[in-house]
C-alpha cells in the first residue's frame, strides 16, 4: 500500500469550545492542503481537516465507513474557492479523534456531534452539513429536525429511510431489490458480530472499497489505495476498531444515551429543509434502484440526482461533477433560488 499523512500529527491546532477562529498563520497557504483543528465539544474532543478562509460560511463534511476524513480532499478545496470555511471531522471514534467515554455509537449520537459542531464553531444560519455512508444517515437525521441549525444538508450514498421503505415496498420487483440488496449487505452483520471482525478489517477494508469504487468496463480503475491507507490509520488500535464498529453494533440497541435519546428515531424520518441527495448509478454497496422514491420524501427546494458511471465513492470516482452540481446547489439554496431543482434528474 502506498504511504499517507498520519492523521495524527504535532500541527493539530486547538480548537475552544466557543467558536473561536484560528489566525490565518494556522491555514495552509496552499488552497488545496487542508489545515488541521481540534474541535472541544465538552463531552468529545474532534479532530479535523479544514479548508478556506476562516470567516467563511461553514460547511461540515462527514465521512463513513471504512473512510476518514480524507475523504473530502476533492469536494473540500471547491467549497473554499466559493468562499466556504470547510470543516472535515474524523468522526467519534475514529482516530485522531476522541473515542467517546459513553461509547454510544448510535446514529443519534452522531447527529447531537454535527449539531455541537455547529454551535462550537460558531457556524450561523446558512451553514451547510455534508454527509457521505453514515455521515449521510447523520445528515439526513438533522434534515428531520425542526430545530436543524443547517440551512442545507447534501447527503450521499444512502437515501434517506422513507425513500429505501418505499422502494422495498414498490411492486413485485422489490422481492428480487431486497434480496440483492440482502447479499451486499452482508457485512453490517458481519461487523456486529464480537471481536472477529476488529480482527479482520485488515482484509475487510480493502475488500469493501474494491466491491463499492467504481468497476465500470471501460473507465479506468480509480486508485483506492490512499483511501484504504487512511481509513486503517483512522482504526489503527484495537479500541479505534471496535468504535467504528460501534456504528453497526447500535443498529441493534433501542436505547442510548440520554444525552442523545432526543434525537433517537429521526435518523428514520423525511428531510424537512433543503437537501441535495446523489447516489452512483454502479455502487456496489446500496442498488441505485433504492434511490427509486427520493423525489417523493424530499421538502421543497430539494433536488436529487444518480451519477453515471460512479461507484459508491461517487464524490471520488466523478469529483468534478459531483463537486460541480453540490457547490451549485448550495450556492443556488442560499441565493433563495430553490436549490435548481429543474437541473437534476435521476439517470440510467
Amino acid at each position: 500500500m502506498s504511504s499517507s499523512p498520519d492523521p495524527d500529527t504535532p500541527h493539530d491546532r486547538a480548537m475552544t469550545g466557543n467558536g473561536a477562529t484560528l489566525p490565518a498563520a494556522d491555514r495552509s497557504a496552499d488552497p488545496a492542503t487542508p489545515g488541521r483543528e481540534v474541535i472541544d465539544l465538552g463531552y468529545i474532543t474532534l479532530h479535523a481537516l479544514t479548508w478556506g478562509p476562516a470567516d467563511g460560511p461553514l460547511a461540515v463534511c462527514l465521512h463513513g465507513f471504512p473512510d476518514s476524513a480524507w475523504t473530502w480532499r476533492f469536494l473540500g478545496p471547491e467549497l473554499a474557492a466559493a468562499g466556504h470555511r470547510v470543516v472535515a471531522p474524523f468522526t467519534r471514534g475514529y482516530a485522531p479523534s476522541d473515542i467517546p467515554a459513553d461509547k454510544d455509537f448510535h446514529v443519534a449520537a452522531l447527529a447531537h456531534d454535527a449539531r455541537e459542531i455547529h454551535r462550537a464553531l460558531g457556524g450561523g444560519p446558512d451553514a451547510v452539513l455534508i454527509g457521505h455512508d453514515w455521515g449521510a444517515l447523520t445528515a439526513n437525521a438533522l434534515a428531520h429536525r425542526e430545530d436543524n441549525p443547517y440551512a442545507v444538508v447534501v447527503s450521499m450514498a444512502v437515501p434517506p429511510i422513507p425513500a429505501i421503505r418505499r422502494a422495498a415496498t414498490d411492486g413485485l420487483g422489490a422481492v428480487g431489490l431486497l434480496a440483492r440488496q440482502a447479499a451486499m449487505s452482508w457485512y453490517i452483520g458481519f461487523n456486529q458480530l464480537p471481536w472477529l471482525p476488529e480482527r479482520s478489517l485488515g482484509w475487510l477494508v480493502p475488500l469493501l472499497w474494491r466491491r463499492w469504487r467504481l468497476r465500470h468496463r471501460g473507465q479506468p480503475r480509480p486508485d483506492y489505495r490512499p483511501d484504504i491507507d487512511h481509513a486503517l490509520s483512522a482504526m489503527s488500535t484495537r479500541a479505534h476498531r471496535s468504535a467504528a464498529l460501534g456504528y453497526y453494533r447500535a443498529l441493534r440497541r433501542r436505547r442510548t444515551d440520554p444525552r442523545y435519546a432526543p434525537l433517537r428515531d429521526d435518523w428514520l424520518g423525511e428531510p424537512r429543509c433543503p437537501t441535495l441527495y446523489l447516489h452512483g448509478a454502479d455502487d456496489g454497496c446500496m442498488q441505485s434502484r433504492l434511490t427509486d422514491h427520493v423525489h417523493d420524501v424530499l421538502p421543497h427546494g430539494s433536488a436529487a440526482a444518480v451519477i453515471a458511471n460512479a461507484g459508491h465513492f461517487l464524490h471520488l470516482d466523478r469529483p468534478a461533477e459531483v463537486n460541480k452540481i453540490i457547490v451549485t446547489f448550495v450556492a443556488r439554496t442560499r441565493g433563495g433560488q430553490g436549490g435548481g431543482t429543474g437541473t437534476y434528474s435521476f439517470v440510467d
